[in-house]
Parts: C-alpha cells; sequence; structure tokens
C-alpha cells in the first residue's frame, strides 16, 4: 500500500494548461474516485502518478519517497485501461503470466500465483482461453488479474468500465470495490459517470478544467456541494436550478425568480437584495401543482421518462430553462401542458451567481 501525494502538480501541453497547481493526498488503502467531465484533467493526473506523463512542475510522492523522476515500472504500480490491452495470441494464463516476466519467480510460484489471482477474479476456467474467446468483461477480469499478481503499491484504473455493457459494469463495479476492500490495496480509479463514482469511492475528487472543484465522501458531494458545477454534475436527474435574487423586506429572506416569490428560512442570508443567486434543488423535491400560487414557476411539459419505479418529469420554462421532477410510476400529462413546480425552500441550496459558491443553506 502507498500513501499518494500530489503537490504542486501542473501539465502544460504547449500554451494549454491541463492541470493547474493540483495538490491532492490520498490515504494508504483508500479507493479514490476522479470524477468529471471530459477534458477536465482526470485521466492526465491518473498518468503522472503512474509516471507515464511527466508533470511541467509539481511532485509525486509514494509515502516519504519522492517519484517524480521515476519510471512506471520503478514505481510499482498497475494500470488497468478501457482497453483491456491483452495479447491477442497468448492466452488468458500466459497473459497474466507476461506481468511476472521481469520479476522471474520460479516455475511453482508462478502457476501458485495465477491459480490465486484467477480464483480471486473468477476466472479459473477462462485461463487456456485466447482472449477473442472472451466476452468483454472477461477480458476485463483478465487484465484485473494481471495487475493485481504484481502486488503493486497502487492500482490505477482510468474508466476500465467504459467499453463494457450496463449489466456487466453493474457486475464488476461491485466486484472491483470487494477486491479494493480484500486487498487493502491503494486505488485510484477514473471516470466520469456520476453513478460509479457515488458508488465506488471512498472518496470522490471532482475535477474541472484541470482543477479539483471539491473532494470529500459520497455523502458530502452529494449533500453539501461546494461550488455550482459539483452541484449541477453529482446526482442523477441533475440538481434544478433557479436564477434570481434575494429581497428582504418585512424581515423576511425572499427568493425571487421571475413570477416566483418564496419565503426563506429565518437562517438564509438576508442582507443581500439584490444580489444575483442561484437556488438549487434535487429533483425529489420538486412538487407539482395544477394552479398557479405566488411560490410556484409556471411551466409546460416539455417530455417524460418512464423508468419503471419511477417516472421523471421534464419541465420547459417560460425562459427555455429545463427543470426535472421525479413522480410516481404512471404520471400522465400531455407535452406542451401548463403546469406549475414548487419546493420546499428548505431543501434548496443557494449559490452565489458571481463566485458560485454557496451563499447559505436555505
Amino acid at each position: 500500500m502507498a500513501r499518494i501525494r500530489l503537490q504542486g502538480i501542473e501539465k502544460k501541453f504547449g500554451s494549454f494548461t491541463a492541470i493547474d497547481h493540483l495538490d491532492m493526498e490520498i490515504d494508504n488503502g483508500e479507493l479514490l474516485v476522479l470524477l468529471g467531465p471530459s477534458g477536465c484533467g482526470k485521466s492526465t493526473t491518473l498518468n503522472i502518478i503512474a509516471g507515464l506523463t511527466q508533470a511541467s512542475a509539481g511532485r509525486v510522492m509514494f509515502g516519504e519517497e519522492d517519484v517524480t523522476g521515476l519510471s512506471p515500472h520503478q514505481r510499482n504500480i498497475a494500470m488497468v485501461f478501457q482497453s483491456s490491452l491483452l495479447y491477442p495470441h497468448l492466452t488468458a494464463r500466459q497473459n497474466i503470466f507476461m506481468s511476472l516476466k521481469r520479476s522471474e519467480p520460479s516455475r511453482t510460484e508462478i502457476d501458485r500465483r495465477i491459480t490465486e489471482v484467477a480464483a480471486i477474479v473468477d476466472i479459473d476456467r477462462l485461463l487456456d482461453k485466447l482472449p477473442s474467446q472472451l466476452s468483454g468483461g472477461e477480458r476485463q477480469r483478465v487484465a484485473t488479474a494481471k495487475a493485481i499478481i504484481r502486488q503493486p503499491t497502487a492500482f490505477l484504473l482510468d474508466e476500465p468500465l467504459g467499453a463494457v455493457d450496463a449489466a456487466m459494469r453493474l457486475t464488476l463495479r461491485s466486484e472491483l470495490v470487494n477486491l479494493q476492500k480484500r486487498l487493502k490495496t491503494t486505488m485510484v480509479f477514473v471516470t466520469h459517470d456520476q453513478t460509479e463514482a457515488m458508488t465506488m469511492g471512498d472518496r470522490i475528487a471532482v475535477m474541472r478544467n484541470g482543477k479539483v472543484e471539491q473532494i470529500g465522501t459520497p455523502d458530502d458531494i452529494y449533500n453539501r456541494p461546494a461550488t455550482l458545477f459539483v452541484a449541477g454534475f453529482v446526482g442523477a436527474p441533475p440538481m434544478n436550478f433557479f436564477h434570481g435574487e434575494i429581497e428582504a423586506g418585512d424581515g423576511v429572506p425572499t427568493f425571487v425568480a421571475g413570477p416566483m416569490r418564496v419565503p426563506l428560512p429565518s437562517h438564509a442570508v438576508a442582507e443581500r437584495p439584490g444580489g444575483g443567486v442561484t437556488l438549487a434543488v434535487r429533483p425529489q423535491f420538486l412538487r407539482i401543482r395544477p394552479a398557479a400560487s405566488q411560490d410556484a414557476m409556471p411551466v409546460s411539459v416539455f417530455a417524460l421518462e418512464h423508468l419503471g419505479n419511477e417516472s421523471i418529469v421534464i419541465f420547459e420554462t417560460a425562459g427555455k430553462d429545463k427543470l426535472r421532477a421525479v413522480v410516481a410510476p404512471g404520471f400522465a400529462a400531455r407535452i406542451g401542458e401548463p403546469l406549475h413546480v414548487a419546493f420546499d425552500p428548505a431543501a434548496g441550496k443557494l449559490f452565489d451567481r458571481a463566485t458560485e459558491r454557496p451563499v447559505a443553506a436555505a
């Protein structure tokens, strides 16, 4: 195991800054997920940890050792990519063995370790098959066995589930978490899928434009987003954003957005008259009303998504913004039907529109 520290990491490709002064610490035996949209710098960060990419500035520390100038092999890390990267002419057993060639253990030790890792990832019956005879999920299991057998300091996984079907993703997701906890090895997992991040990570680092917007437990990220970007990126369906201002008439802070006026709890920030804010509300807290009221937003039905155990209604406001509400299965409405949506203000989170940071817990 290794505690991994990134200190002042920067990476430039010409005039483009891919990583902008990144500081991060990954604890011994922790599963940290790097989450963010394409191009945010998460794979570049992983490659810098691995030694596949050299940072333009900063240091990479494994424990107390500075490994910044060391090769990937000298860092004793193992990587699993989206593509399983198996030799097509070698069997699964032979592919796994390739990870041991440099160490040259005895034949008995080779057989023992291959048998051991095959049992861990449940590929005992596949060892004598070629990659072309395996499914996508089976190939990823073999690639994972190749990584495990080296007994590395850390596992680095770059979107390893992106090329397998949805059902297999569910299976491999839980198996990877179970495996990491049993091996107690430090693991860094890159994904753009926030469901993967929420279900797998001990902590999540949400990245944007080469920087970490927020790092914390899944509960922190979901319930206490530190920026408007995190609030909108994490959650399925995503948060709804109402853009407006706070008025403080009669000592009661009121959120005003178009025709909607929503009194806020007394602890909300009242000394911001005229200040542009965004009130973020999870879809499960929206309430649909057939009639107009002062605390509701007029909308029209844009689309319906029936998911079996629930339905999602997508609304469009007069300003063409989209809002989503989670409703009971079987909800029926016509496309274009006028309705109104309201919410409990205690369920919302206020963000300053200029800084995109929380104003107060609304």
